[in-house]
């Protein structure tokens, strides 16, 4: 039964899940940690962590890790499968019709129309992470420090166009010697 339902929610994560890894993100703490219980809030948080550290697409190592946390090694390929499986098939479909219709208006408008839903997911996922784990006692001693790391960053990529790979290595270097 559980294969069932690891193959339920990510088919569905993978159909409903425009934008990439990031947007897709709520979809899966919606259903992994709200809806089935899979982990907590905290767990989810850690894995987000740890997906962004390990090589490959953050969505595919979360679904993964969902699937081996259920069933194991077993889980964790049904998962990472049924996560693959709607884009696979969307690709496939869209190369088909793409190259019947290359100037087709309708297809035009759809893609284009997409992207204010990509960057609300985008969005979600990261209001979803400024959660009481990550951002606890705002006000109060160090975590003002995670608030000033997380605005330089903003700043130093936005008005001034720094490398974000530097970025992130100079935020982790922060973080560890205030940490």
């Amino acid at each position: 039964m559980i294969f069932l339902q690891l193959i339920w929610v990510f088919v569905k994560i993978g159909v409903l899940g425009f934008g990439g890894g990031y947007a897709m993100l709520s979809l899966i703490q919606h259903e992994v940690v709200e809806n089935y219980g899979w982990m907590s809030t905290n767990d989810f948080a850690d894995m987000v962590a740890i997906s962004q550290m390990t090589p490959g697409p953050i969505s595919i190592n979360m679904a993964t890790y969902v699937g081996y946390g259920q069933a194991g090694v077993a889980g964790a390929l049904v998962a990472s499968l049924a996560l693959c499986l709607p884009s696979v098939v969307m690709v496939y479909l869209i190369i088909r019709i793409f190259m019947n219709r290359k100037q087709s208006f309708v297809l035009d408008t759809t893609l284009k129309g997409l992207k204010p839903a990509v960057a609300g997911l985008i969005f979600s996922a990261g209001l979803l992470m400024m959660n009481a784990k990550n951002f606890a006692a705002v006000g109060r001693g160090e975590n003002n420090i995670s608030i000033m790391i997380c605005a330089a960053a903003f700043a130093a990529s936005y008005f001034y166009k720094v490398n974000p790979i530097l970025l992130i290595v100079l935020s982790g270097l922060v973080g560890f010697f205030v940490y």
